[in-house]
């Protein structure tokens, strides 16, 4: 049944000189599937963590406590001033390895491959995510804050229930443009043999040689993961925009 709903369409690509016969076999095409899902789940976990992350970095950017501020500051320029693929090899060859060890007397290591993507992703996306947060932060009135003062609103009052809210609403073209460089991030994960869809593609062509077919496709998922942040985003800028702002 489901050969020959793809039988046409490979059919179709043939003479275009695209060899897309691996979505006849079940074998490839459930390993293209999966890959699909894993880059979505990747999406769905990453998203969520980096913002977290990026609002607790930024909170402690702008604690106005020495001893927190500085060493997040020098976490926050070495982890945007490298690659994140090297921070993955790093995280995922060394500390993995380190943890194992520790934890070998114990049982085996919980941290999965997959957990480690997200960590390392979430930190170095929820750094850039902090930069666009206190940027929103320091944007707020001064007037705003005096108010706020005014009503006996402490330091942690005066951050979670005045400056983030509106920082939020100043900085969400910047978070949505970081979301969607999130999601095309997630491919690094094929490096430590995480299944995700550009890892399950090297996969299929190296045994195929339909290299150029696979990367349409990949970049094809991308695109569409990348154009729906993207909607959700403008939506969230409609919906969320300050008055009086912007005009």
């Amino acid at each position: 049944m489901i050969d020959a709903v793809f039988a046409p369409v490979v059919a179709f690509f043939k003479p275009l000189g695209l060899n897309y016969a691996f979505l006849l076999d079940a074998m490839d095409r459930q390993a293209f599937w999966r890959g699909m899902g894993v880059t979505l789940e990747l999406c769905l976990l990453v998203i969520p963590c980096s913002l977290a992350a990026g609002v607790l970095i930024a909170a402690a950017l702008t604690s106005g406590r020495t001893w927190l501020a500085l060493p997040t500051r020098a976490f926050v320029e070495v982890t945007r001033n490298t690659p994140t693929l090297v921070q993955l090899y790093c995280a995922f060859l060394v500390l993995n390895m380190l943890i194992t060890q520790q934890l070998h007397q114990y049982g085996a290591n919980p941290l999965t491959p997959l957990m480690w993507v997200v960590i390392v992703v979430s930190l170095h996306k929820g750094v850039f995510h902090a930069e666009a947060l206190r940027a929103g932060i320091e944007a707020v009135p001064r007037v705003t804050l005096e108010a706020a003062r005014s009503l006996g609103f402490s330091r942690r009052q005066l951050l979670w229930r005045v400056e983030l809210p509106l920082a939020v609403r100043f900085a969400l073209p910047s978070l949505i443009n970081n979301l969607v460089d999130l999601v095309k991030m997630t491919a690094v994960a094929s490096a430590i043999a995480v299944g995700d869809v550009t890892y399950e593609s090297i996969m299929i062509w190296t045994q195929r040689d339909n290299v150029l077919e696979l990367l349409l496709l990949i970049l094809l998922y991308f695109g569409l993961l990348t154009w729906f942040v993207s909607v959700v985003g403008r939506w969230l800028e409609t919906r969320l925009r300050m008055p009086g702002y912007g005009q």
